[in-house]
Parts: C-alpha cells; sequence; structure tokens
C-alpha cells in the first residue's frame, strides 16, 4: 500500500471460538504492512473475544447482525480503506498488492473473486458462476472481502442495518458512484456451508431468496426463511 494510504480490514464474529486465531493469522502480513485489523464481536459467549484480543488490533462488542457489526467496526477504523473480511474466508496472499493497485485508481470500491475451499470440480464450478454473474451485474457478496474507500463509505451511510442482503443492497448504492474494482486473484471462502447442505440445495436457496429480495420482499422475511432452511438442512 501506498505510505498514505492505510487499510482497515473489519471482521464481523459471533462464536468463532474454533477459528478466530487461524482467521487472524492469516491477516498477519496485512497488520506487518503497517494496517489494522478490528474485531467486532457480537457478544459470543463463547472465548472468541479473548482468543482475538492477542491476535488483532482492536475487539469491539456490538449488537448481533453483520450489517451492524461491520459498521460499528467502520466507525472506530482508521484506515483510508475499508476491507471487511467474513471470519471463514480468507484473502489471497497477493492481496496487498492488489489493494495498492485499487488504491490508485479511479475507481471507489471492489471486490475479490471467490474461490471455495474444497477439492470437488463443482465448487469450482460453482466459483466461476459467482464470479462471472457479479463482473456482470457489478453486485458483491460478504464472501468476496468487499472493500471501499472510507470517504465513500461514510458519505453513503454505510450498511443499512438489515438482516440479510445488506452487501447486495450497499453494493447497488455503490455501483451508482463507480463500477467495482475486480479482483481476479480469489478470496477463499469455507464450503462448510455448502457442504452442510449440500451444494444444490445452497445454490437454489441463494437464487431463491435473491429473486425474492430483487421483487421487493424485506430482509427480514428472507432472514426468516434462510433461518427455517437452514435448520431443516
Amino acid at each position: 500500500m501506498p505510505d498514505s494510504v492505510s487499510l482497515s480490514v473489519i471482521v464481523p464474529v459471533w462464536m468463532e471460538a474454533a477459528g478466530i486465531e487461524d482467521t487472524l493469522r492469516a491477516l498477519a502480513k496485512v497488520r506487518s504492512a503497517g494496517n489494522e485489523v478490528i474485531v467486532v464481536d457480537a457478544g459470543s459467549s463463547d472465548s472468541t473475544a479473548e482468543l482475538a484480543r492477542p491476535l488483532c488490533d482492536r475487539v469491539a462488542i456490538s449488537e448481533k447482525g453483520r450489517a451492524v457489526q461491520m459498521n460499528a467496526g467502520a466507525a472506530l477504523a482508521q484506515g483510508d480503506l475499508l476491507l471487511f473480511l467474513h471470519a471463514d474466508t480468507r484473502l489471497p496472499p497477493d492481496a496487498l498488492e492488489h489493494l495498492h493497485r485499487f488504491s490508485v485508481s479511479r475507481h471507489a470500491w471492489g471486490r475479490f473473486d471467490v474461490r471455495l475451499s474444497g477439492d470437488r470440480l463443482l465448487y469450482r464450478i460453482i466459483a466461476w458462476f459467482m464470479n462471472r454473474r457479479s463482473r456482470f451485474t457489478g453486485i458483491c457478496t460478504g464472501d468476496q472481502a468487499m472493500f471501499v474507500r472510507r470517504d465513500t463509505f461514510e458519505a453513503l451511510g454505510g450498511f443499512h442495518p438489515m438482516p440479510l442482503m445488506e452487501d447486495v443492497e450497499l453494493s447497488r448504492r455503490l455501483c451508482l458512484v463507480s463500477r467495482p474494482y475486480c479482483i481476479a486473484s480469489p478470496a477463499t471462502t469455507d464450503s462448510r456451508r455448502w457442504e452442510k447442505s449440500g451444494p444444490w440445495r445452497t445454490i437454489f436457496l441463494m437464487w431463491r431468496l435473491r429473486w425474492r429480495y430483487w421483487r421487493g420482499e424485506s430482509p427480514e422475511s428472507l432472514a426468516q426463511a434462510y433461518r427455517s432452511d437452514v435448520r431443516n438442512a
């Protein structure tokens, strides 16, 4: 990153004690380059916050909900660029080099391509379609490690406090400012959700929820449908 541009990585978490240390160790290179990592915990009853503290710059506690947590982290961040990272997603080794190129571009925001962990060919195909769709529509999902210039994020009022689709909703507003800066080097997200529910069931669920969202159904009812489907998987 240029000396004049700093990065804040914001990681919303809840009940992530089993994996939070691996998540944060993977960000050691980001911190050693002079950037900050902020973990925002939604009041986990396990040891998530305690395990995170030695491996990040700050642990904040907020109300539950990714949108609320990410806004809370952004309010504390010192960086010129904000990157929102799910706890089960890893940035590529060359992430900082790509973010450097973004920082001197005219784009206001961007995202990484996504790769699903695991060796199944089906996961490579799913990721390919996810990345193609995102490049065509300009819409980003949380698994793609969205990043945005701080002044743009603040001007737009951050994430809307909604229980689902907060990343899609912000993408739509960001697209009015600029097209996304798309980084082909992929962020890798854990395929456990796909394994648990089954790839085809998960694909159908996500497309069904997205279709209902585009038709104007409330995020609250979509979140209820999502939780019900996950419980019954």
